[in-house]
């Protein structure tokens, strides 16, 4: 077997260092002094290309040179559509080696068409104001599209390894310098790039390799984009910094054949770390009902770390998942939560690993800040406990007064660490905003306890309707208990009536056709709201795959309610 088709091994004779290097470059070429790698599949989860970090390490070279050749100069931005491979991977680590900044950009998703993804891109590089943008070449007309309304350079990735290397030396990178710019996932029409220094994302990975807990036999699974926090960060560059091998499966090959990741994880001979949002085991989870037998299909035996993380964390869907695949070797222990964003570089906390998912049971009334109602039974909402503090991070719960909180008590999520982001962007009143004396805010509600982080909720979806708060996750996860629905087929938040009153307003993924049917379904879901909220509301039954999704796969209520309101998003009529 070739080279190219013989994957980079788990282990090899260099010692593995936990990210302790100035910037990145130096982790870059420490790793290429291995026999580690990248690994890229194919849809059915076949290698067909092994990607040694040392032959990274050359081709990022190659690219630097290209660029500098180009007159790309340090600190000016390069922004790369992000498709999982070998192309992006070289030309993230190369702009780094010039001193340039990299800007990852989402490629297009299954939402909204060609005129919606150039309006994306068009907005992502107005904020990075790069110097050139480079795409994978069957992208070209509509990455041209949105280059051209911009007024930056742009050519494919193929175009670019024609242009000639100059030889004028590499520029020298410091732990202060900016590494690179990271857009949140759901950074649409106001986008804030996120800026992260070489010393905030090695010490971030760091916290990695540490908490984690990382061994010789380790191996990484992801099919996580490359464009996002947890796909970029935990699974491309976390790996560099800790050197571990590392299999891929592109994002959209796992939306077609997410079981694809499962084969791939039982194939490793080593033990795995593989990272996934909730919904990712639901979709596996599901998907297997149909299977005749999961133990001869699947060894998820060696899975020692399953991580979950952003977005909200299901018990009841890793429960389903727990019950699928206990048969193939899977352990609830395995399962690691974790509580993140951009803005922190990536981790915030991480559970021990082995610890698996914890529960706390706490009253709805206490999530919302509201008194107890006496009158009504009591409603109770699993939280799960996503973990302690990585290395060098504080956390602290603050209420509206800017005071921390003690134990048990919700409020503002504030942290800090030398991996808080430096900046957003060019928006000194967005970084004035959320980074105060050292601390981000980071919008997120949540409680301490003996040292563990809970997270509750996002405080901007909250639905505030007479001085009462809801968490939308509440209503949502109450009509999922109807049978029929899944995971990400509500979203719930507040509109306004035409006599000027908030209520709240649920869109409903709806799979039947008959009249009579719908119109029960919808007062279904009208009766179940009322018993959680109190009130009535507008409940509006949409096509399915209607709801929109930010680029890591999560649901956007916000984008729901801006389609929603705008007609963009179109309901059902009902039966008289």
């Amino acid at each position: 077997m070739d080279k190219a088709h013989t994957p980079t091994p788990n282990t090899c004779g260099l010692e593995r260092r936990f990210s302790d290097f100035a910037t990145f470059g130096e982790a870059v070429d420490y790793a290429a002094s291995g026999s580690r790698g990248l690994n890229l599949h194919d849809p059915r989860g076949n290698l067909v290309r092994a990607y040694p970090f040392a032959e990274l390490r050359e081709d990022a070279l190659a690219a630097a040179r290209r660029l500098i050749a180009r007159g790309v100069c340090p600190g000016d931005r390069v922004a790369l559509v992000a498709e999982t491979g070998p192309e992006f991977a070289a030309l993230f680590c190369g702009t780094v080696y010039a001193g340039a900044w990299p800007v990852p950009l989402p490629l297009p998703t299954s939402f909204g068409g060609k005129e919606s993804y150039i309006d994306q891109i068009a907005v992502q590089l107005d904020s990075s104001d790069p110097e050139l943008l480079l795409y994978p070449a069957e992208l070209s007309e509509m990455a041209g599209k949105a280059a051209q309304r911009h007024g930056c350079s742009a050519m494919s990735y193929a175009e670019f390894a024609t242009l000639a290397q100059g030889d004028a030396p590499l520029p020298e990178q410091r732990p202060d310098d900016i590494c690179y710019l990271q857009y949140s996932s759901g950074s649409t029409r106001f986008p804030h790039g996120v800026a992260v220094t070489h010393r905030a994302l090695l010490n971030n990975l760091r916290g990695h390799g540490i908490g984690m807990e990382l061994v010789a036999e380790d191996r990484c699974v992801s099919w996580l984009p490359w464009y996002h926090d947890m796909g970029l960060v935990g699974c491309f560059l976390s790996p560099i910094a800790n050197q571990v091998s590392t299999d891929y499966l592109k994002t959209e090959d796992f939306a077609r054949r997410p079981l694809a990741w499962l084969d791939m994880i039982s194939r490793n001979q080593g033990t795995t770390l593989s990272y996934s949002p909730t919904f990712g085991y639901d979709i596996c989870a599901r998907r297997i009902s149909s299977q005749s037998s999961v133990a001869e299909r699947f060894d998820l035996s060696r899975w020692r770390i399953a991580g979950n993380g952003a977005d909200m964390i299901r018990p009841d869907v890793m429960q389903s998942f727990v019950n699928a695949f206990a048969e193939a070797g899977f352990s609830a222990s395995a399962f690691l939560p974790s509580y993140g964003l951009a803005e922190a570089t990536l981790a915030v906390t991480i559970m021990p690993p082995g610890e698996g998912i914890r529960v706390e049971l706490v009253e709805e009334e206490r999530l919302s800040g509201r008194p107890r109602d006496l009158s009504r039974p009591a409603r109770y909402r699993a939280i799960v406990n996503c973990g302690k503090p990585v290395l060098d991070m504080d956390v602290e719960i603050r209420g509206e007064s800017g005071k921390p909180k003690p134990d048990h008590q919700i409020g503002k999520v504030w942290c800090r660490g030398p991996s808080v982001m430096h900046s957003y962007f060019r928006d000194p009143e967005a970084t004035e905003a959320c980074l105060v004396d050292g601390w981000l805010d980071t919008g997120d509600m949540g409680y301490m306890a003996d040292g563990y982080l809970f997270i509750v909720g996002r405080a901007k979806d909250m639905i505030i309707i007479n001085g009462k708060n809801h968490w939308p996750q509440d209503i949502e996860w109450a009509v999922e208990q109807l049978p029929g629905f899944h995971q990400g087929d509500i979203a719930a938040f507040s509109v306004e009536t035409e006599n000027g009153e908030e209520v709240p307003a649920v869109l409903v993924h709806c799979r039947v056709s008959d009249p009579q049917e719908r119109l029960r379904l919808h007062d279904e879901i009208r009766d179940k709201v009322r018993s959680i909220t109190g009130m009535n509301c507008v409940v509006e039954l949409v096509p399915p795959r209607t709801l929109p999704r930010t680029s890591s796969g999560k649901l956007s209520r916000a984008k729901a309610k801006k389609l929603y309101l705008s007609g963009e998003i179109e309901p059902f009529e009902l039966a008289a």
